[in-house]
């Protein structure tokens, strides 16, 4: 009788083994479709599908823009004009003795062309806010977008305060080397 128990007990653990590899076999397929899935969709390999669907996205039409319709286009700025600054070289921020230097190009969006005389008339004010800011960066400050990001809106106050009473919308940059 003793034999007959042991045998029982073994067909009861090897049953429970049996699903539970099943039940981690049906999650990792099941994980695993998401995941293409999610794929497919992130990398717009579904768009089609999702078009056809929908029944949207079939009619692709081309827009012929021209000079009507950029003004009346909503969010276009009408009046906008850009200055350029001259080239800024600064040596960089930096703790050790190897010496870094950033060399940028960047260019105004004022908000009124009326008002880019005034612009051009501070322009040594806003160079020396500039260089002032820059000399005072490390250059893991600038690393990425979220750095490049941060250093635009830092520059658009400062250009903001040295322009006044002109209004700057944006500054854009032509180019930036960090050496």
């Amino acid at each position: 009788m003793g034999d007959d128990v042991d045998e029982i007990e073994m067909d009861d653990g090897g049953g429970g083994g049996r699903s539970k590899k099943m039940l981690v076999v049906v999650i990792l397929l099941v994980l695993l479709l998401l995941g293409g899935a999610a794929a497919a969709y992130f990398t717009g390999l579904l768009q089609p599908v999702i078009d056809m669907l929908t029944g949207g996205g079939g009619e692709q039409t081309e827009e012929v823009i021209t000079e009507d319709s950029i003004e009346e286009a909503p969010g276009v700025p009408e009046n906008v004009g850009f200055v350029d600054l001259p080239e800024i070289l600064v040596n960089l921020n930096t703790s050790g003795g190897k010496q870094s230097y950033l060399k940028i190009r960047v260019s105004l969006e004022v908000s009124d062309q009326g008002m880019l005389p005034q612009v051009e008339q501070m322009m040594p004010r806003i160079v020396d806010n500039f260089q002032v800011y820059l000399r005072e960066l490390r250059p893991e400050d600038l690393s990425g977008s979220e750095g490049m990001f941060r250093l635009r809106e830092e520059l658009l106050i400062r250009v903001s305060a040295a322009a006044k009473p002109a209004k700057i919308n944006d500054v854009l940059f032509k180019e930036m080397l960090v050496q």
